[in-house]
């Protein structure tokens, strides 16, 4: 029997459809949300990310600021328009789109972001409060594949979970936030990596399995327990193919299974549409207990 799909593009298309409503009734209080974006050069897949986040916004009604800024901009001048993007009114929550260019000092830079306007959910300040569990924006992919299990009802709660990935920006946070005592997590989670000798061995005993290492086809069929459910969240390249970490093969033992596109990509953005509304409306009534999205 083939896996069921965990289908991250229909469910993105509902939490717009979710927050667009959110949105209206913002309007309504005279709150208008407004998402920005720094760019620095020219390079094409940044670019078309970008745009593809501010064509989200469109469709659901939040306002874009975008700055784009040429690929040999000093440090200090980057810096000079983040601090201009930290006070501006407009602007509740933005990002800086990565990878800068080699002569910007990446970690200066992001940390130079007011945390409660880190739409990324990434800034140090809020990976602390994720360690502690304090309201804070989640981490976009994290914060969307514990989503996308919920919605298809995959029991995570007590259960085995192994994350094959320990990076910044989905292995290591997602690790912590489901190991929290919160609705969707409560898990036993292990971490393995492309650093362990015999991942099988950890893989073949989860109930939940997240792929996020960025290496083709490594979670193979063979390490799949029958019935489990396997998210692949780490991609990689091959020519102008994307490839997941996940075999083909896997959806003939699986009992959930992301597709190779339109699993956890839309769910990642609809997340960040969901930590600039959240941010929205911590600013409407003060609360910021706000800025963490329910799960």
């Amino acid at each position: 029997m083939a896996a069921a799909v965990l289908d991250g593009e229909a469910l993105a298309a509902s939490i717009r459809a979710s927050l667009k409503d959110k949105v209206t009734q913002l309007l309504a209080k005279g709150i208008v949300p407004g998402l920005g974006t720094i760019l620095v050069g020219e390079d094409p897949p940044s670019a078309r990310y970008v745009a593809m986040k501010h064509k989200d916004c469109a469709e659901i009604g939040i306002t874009s600021i975008h700055e784009q800024l040429p690929s040999d901009i000093s440090e200090l001048d980057l810096l000079e328009v983040i601090a201009r993007f930290n006070t501006d009114a407009r602007v509740d929550a933005y990002l800086i789109q990565l990878p800068l260019p080699e002569h910007l000092d990446e970690e200066r830079i992001l940390l130079a972001v007011d945390p409660d306007k880190d739409v990324d959910g990434l800034h140090p300040i809020n990976l602390g409060r994720l360690v502690m569990g304090k309201p804070g924006p989640l981490p976009c992919t994290p914060a969307g594949i514990v989503e996308l299990l919920a919605a298809n009802r995959v029991a995570v709660e007590g259960k085995n979970v192994v994350i094959v990935g320990r990076g910044l920006t989905i292995g290591r946070p997602l690790a912590l936030l489901l190991a929290l005592r919160r609705p969707h997590c409560n898990a036993a989670v292990t971490v393995v990596h492309t650093g362990v000798p015999d991942i099988g061995e950890y893989l073949r005993r989860a109930d939940v399995i997240v792929a996020a290492a960025g290496s083709a086809g490594l979670v193979t069929r063979d390490m799949v327990k029958p019935g489990a459910a396997v998210v692949g969240a780490g991609v990689s390249w091959q020519g102008r193919k994307l490839l997941s970490d996940v075999a083909e093969d896997v959806s003939e033992v699986a009992g959930y299974l992301t597709p190779r596109i339109g699993g956890v990509g839309p769910m990642t953005r609809a997340m960040l549409l969901k930590n600039a509304v959240a941010a929205a409306a911590k600013r409407g009534i003060g609360d910021s207990s706000e800025a963490i999205p329910s799960l």
